[in-house]
């Protein structure tokens, strides 16, 4: 049998209860790689990544209502966001947060609480970066493909998400590789790391990647009955028979004790994990019913429509996230990254009601998370934030929406967070301004130049988590070069 086939033949083998040899397997796993051997010894901590494929326009996200907000209108026009109201809520009534002088897209209505009670804050123009980056520099180094200076392949959806799930501003194996900074933190702190949704590369590390795992109601062990045969004479009890006898047996191979920690992981997950992830609302377990009520309360959309966050693929998501959490003494480990993640926000044309639809299904989720969270006396455990491929051009297009950016904003959620308050420097307003990446006048579209860097805003998330600054350096090989390594934006 070669290595194809054997591994192919293992991937089949990730058994439930009941599955013979179930125990012995197991225990022949060794290593657990994305399970988690931190003890919780009280002091629990989570971190929750939100990824929004395809590029959120943070400049409809959150918008200033002082001077400048009269520059916001000239260059946004038709896509300007307005402080009156209209019944689709999809350019108004703008929702004042702090003093008034900023103001959330109005189906981000549910979040203006968090803001209010000070769990919620925003991190403006943040974006890879592989040094700090002037408009000179940039055009000094636009053409010179060195990723010392610029990050690679600006402005590209696949490269931009890789850089901001890697926390690089290059992926070849010098650097990182195709690993993800979850990853990476997860392994320095022996934390556990779960996705929902499907994997991304931020949970994709070499020695532990993220337990990628499914959606509310699935019964994990049942979907493995196939290989539970009742007699020892069927295929598949004697193909199980036959590589617990290879696992059990002396050998050296690496490939074999890859793969038997692999299955073993996998039965741990299933045997610890499986009640956890089958729960729905409707299971009526005592444990997750402050949860259940959070992500089953209908929260308006539109003027006259609300939903259930629950209803929604980002809010079944997060409620399987709250439940882990719930339950994280059973998860194992004192240290948590999760990973959710929404598609759809590459909105070149009809940006109003697909930003609309994407920002309630965001905020909904997020609100009810985060009211979950509170009401398990873990609002200060929890921090939710929020990634994205890049910003959206400040100019809109002729279609109807916006053209790849670079710098953008993202949101921190949590008790532990700073908030009330926005971070950062926000973009000056200007076509062909001081933070504009155009450098000819044709270029004037307002892709701002990041003045604040992942790997900075990873570094102050990573910082609260429990990583040292010698971790961090190894996580993040770019934050040397950055003068402040905490933006200031959570409690210790």
């Amino acid at each position: 049998m070669n290595r194809r086939h054997f591994l192919r033949a293992g991937a089949g083998l990730a058994g439930g209860a009941g599955l013979p040899g179930l125990a012995r397997l197991a225990a022949l796993g060794g290593g657990v790689l994305a399970l988690p051997a931190h003890a919780d010894g009280g002091d629990y901590r989570a971190l929750v990544a939100v990824m929004l494929h395809g590029g959120n326009d943070g400049l409809n996200t959150l918008v200033p209502l002082d001077a400048r907000y009269g520059q916001y209108q000239a260059v946004r026009g038709g896509l300007a966001l307005s402080t009156a109201a209209d019944n689709d809520r999809l350019l108004g009534p703008i929702v004042p947060i702090g003093a008034g002088d900023w103001g959330l897209h109005p189906r981000l209505e549910a979040l203006a609480p968090f803001h209010a009670d000070g769990s919620l804050a925003f991190l403006n123009n943040v974006g890879p970066l592989a040094r700090p980056t002037t408009r000179a520099n940039f055009a000094a180094w636009r053409y010179l493909n060195d990723t010392d200076k610029l990050p690679e392949a600006l402005f590209s959806h696949n490269d931009q998400q890789k850089l901001w799930q890697n926390g690089a501003s290059r992926t070849d194996a010098s650097s990182v590789g195709a690993t993800g900074w979850g990853a990476r933190a997860a392994g320095s702190l022996d934390a556990g790391i779960y996705a929902f949704g499907g994997s991304t590369r931020f949970g994709a590390g070499s020695a532990r990647s993220a337990l990628n795992l499914p959606g509310p109601g699935t019964d994990l062990r049942g979907t493995l009955t196939a290989w539970q045969p009742s007699t020892p004479y069927t295929l598949g009890r004697k193909v199980n028979d036959t590589f617990l006898a290879m696992f059990e047996a002396p050998n050296a191979d690496p490939l074999f004790a890859r793969l038997a920690s692999l299955r073993g992981a996998g039965l741990d997950a299933i045997q610890r994990l499986a009640s956890i992830v089958a729960a729905t609302p409707a299971s009526g377990n005592a444990a997750y019913a402050a949860i259940d009520s959070a992500f089953m309360q209908a929260r308006r959309t539109t003027g006259s429509a609300s939903v259930a966050p629950y209803s929604q693929s980002l809010g079944k998501q997060l409620y399987q996230v709250a439940k882990m959490i719930a339950s994280h003494s059973a998860v194992g480990g004192g240290r948590h990254i999760y990973c959710v993640q929404m598609l759809g926000f590459d909105t070149h044309s009809n940006q109003l009601a697909a930003q609309a639809a994407l920002l309630s299904e965001l905020g909904n989720g997020l609100a009810a998370f985060a009211t979950a969270m509170r009401a398990l006396g873990l609002h200060d455990s929890v921090t939710s934030f929020t990634l994205s491929d890049f910003g959206r051009t400040f100019k809109p297009n002729a279609t109807g929406g916006t053209d790849h950016g670079w710098g953008n904003l993202q949101l921190m959620l949590g008790g532990a967070v700073k908030g009330g308050a926005s971070y950062g420097l926000y973009p000056e307003l200007a076509l062909g301004g001081n933070d504009d990446a155009g450098t000819l006048v044709s270029e004037y579209q307002g892709r701002w130049i990041p003045t604040t860097a992942v790997s900075q805003y990873a570094a102050t998330l990573l910082r609260w988590l429990g990583l040292g600054n010698a971790d961090l350096a190894t996580v993040l090989p770019d934050l040397a070069r950055f003068a402040s390594t905490d933006l200031g934006f959570m409690k210790a």
